[in-house]
């Protein structure tokens, strides 16, 4: 059967008047600010995108169940309509030039990648963009994270794609193969702790900086999205309070959603046993200790001692700071956050390697971070000490399990080629862009931090750098590693084969 295309376009209609009616937050923000410019082109683009979305909605509307074909072309078109509407005020109000630059910021801000344009190539610091902009930017992340949690958990299953095939959830969560009633309950749930959390992490946040900039940070925070509202990110404010508080709620952002509403229902046992949150956890540890170990000056120059001859050693002095910078720098990377209160350039060579490590990482599926994901991870490790045994025991049946529950082969098979996809995808990337004229670390990493949402890279797109400097053809296909990546690769690539189009 054929795609019904009415459906896909009346959908996406309904998804323009949701970003018709957000568009108005910032334009009131604007408005508080007395930033006229900035208020009016987030009012017109919102009148844009309610009038497109109101005929596309009222014109096509599904008139029937929607489809798999339906979705999968629902799921990754959304994102980039999302962002070729949302990037309009930036060149409507003159705060950029170019429409690559903006399209390339808003994706970077709807995907929660947190990379940025701002600071390079003639455009402004992101200190003296209007504050509706700011908000507009911390407001992409935060309804970007949200419906990826929705995705994750209760599309992309159904779609046959994605980690959370793998998760094995009490509640809540959809059941059969088609959307469903339950959906709508899954999502409500998913807001409220969503929501709840960030309210948290605000006010929190407000002994140390001002409420404007708490509701920003917490967004970004909980989108693991990583736009600040600082040129400098989280350094600077300076503030060990700041740093730590910021470092507790990636950590909580980096899991999987289902575990926080198992919390609340009082289940934390269940928490602790999960494999993935374990491992997950153990990540985070072991390379906070690595690092911090290495960054210690005691310990430092015992693991550095060339450095130190040298007289560059980049650590601290103190234990609490290498201890603070390190938490800091492995949960932003781990959870594809990408916030900074250091240059990890500038770290010894060992927990430069550690940080380099993490990009592959990715936070836990159902979660808003990006990246590989943990649980696959996990399977894969399985999978390949499961392989060790059966060379020992060729006869033996040897089923792969994960918290308690036996993984299908179908799924481990999505596994495997997702790991393929994904490096498939960095050496597609990297090739683009060292042709484009980046240096082979710029290409490599950039590559890689945007497949993954992770936003600051190596090179010149490092933690003090911006991604300015980049062609506007490698903008473009950097958005659309953003895009690819945040929607688990196999939901982009395939409506581009032909066989989807067809009967």
């Amino acid at each position: 059967m054929r795609i019904n295309l009415k459906s896909v376009v009346g959908v996406l209609g309904a998804l323009l008047i949701f970003v018709g009616l957000s568009l108005f937050l910032p334009m009131i923000v604007g408005i508080i600010y007395g930033e006229e410019v900035a208020w009016r082109s987030f009012g017109m683009t919102a009148i844009l995108s309610l009038a497109l979305g109101s005929i596309a909605w009222y014109a096509f509307r599904p008139k029937e169940e929607i489809g798999i074909r339906e979705g999968f072309a629902i799921v990754a078109l959304a994102w980039f309509v999302v962002s070729a509407v949302g990037a309009l005020p930036f060149t409507m109000a003159g705060v950029l030039n170019s429409y690559s630059d903006a399209f390339f910021e808003t994706m970077a801000g709807v995907t929660t990648t947190g990379s940025t344009i701002l600071g390079g190539g003639g455009n402004p610091n992101i200190e003296e963009i209007p504050n509706a902009f700011l908000f507009w930017r911390s407001l992409a992340h935060w309804l970007g994270g949200m419906g990826i949690i929705v995705l994750t958990l209760a599309i992309l299953p159904m779609l046959g794609v994605g980690g959370m095939q793998l998760f094995k959830a009490e509640a809540p969560g959809p059941s059969a193969d088609k959307f469903t009633p339950r959906v709508k309950e899954t999502a409500k749930r998913l807001w409220l702790i969503y929501a709840g959390i960030t309210v948290i992490e605000t006010v929190m946040l407000l002994p140390a900086m001002n409420f404007f900039d708490a509701v920003n940070h917490a967004f970004a925070t909980m989108a693991t999205g990583g736009f600040s509202t600082k040129n400098g990110s989280v350094a600077d404010f300076n503030s060990p309070y700041v740093d730590w508080v910021i470092t507790i709620f990636m950590f909580l952002a980096g899991m999987n959603f289902v575990l926080h509403y198992r919390m609340l229902k009082g289940k934390q046992i269940t928490v602790f046993r999960d494999e993935e949150f374990r491992l997950y956890t153990a990540i985070v540890a072991v390379a906070t200790l690595i690092a911090t170990l290495s960054l210690w000056e005691p310990t430092g120059a015992i693991l550095h001692k060339a450095s130190f001859s040298n007289g560059e050693f980049a650590g601290y002095a103190s234990i609490s700071d290498a201890l603070r910078y390190a938490a800091f720098q492995v949960t932003s990377i781990v959870t594809t956050t990408g916030f900074g209160t250091a240059d990890y350039e500038l770290w010894t060579p060992l927990a430069f390697a550690v940080i380099f490590g993490l990009f592959f990482a990715g936070g836990m599926a159902g979660s808003t971070g990006g990246g590989i994901k943990v649980v696959r991870h996990l399977v894969l490790i399985k999978n390949t000490l499961k392989e060790f045994r059966q060379l020992v025991h060729p006869r033996a049946m040897l089923p792969l399990r994960l918290n308690g529950s036996v993984i299908p082969e179908d799924v481990l098979r999505n596994v495997l080629t997702f790991f393929v996809m994904y490096i498939a995808f960095i050496g597609i990337g990297t090739m683009i862009m060292a042709v484009l004229g980046l240096d082979l670390l710029s290409a490599l990493t950039g590559t890689m931090s945007s497949i993954g949402n992770i936003g600051p890279a190596f090179g010149t797109m490092g933690p003090t750098e911006n991604y300015a400097h980049v062609p506007w053809l490698g903008k473009w296909v950097l958005s659309f590693l953003m895009m690819a990546g945040r929607l688990e690769i196999f939901t982009v690539i395939v409506i581009l084969l032909p066989v989807f189009w067809k009967r």
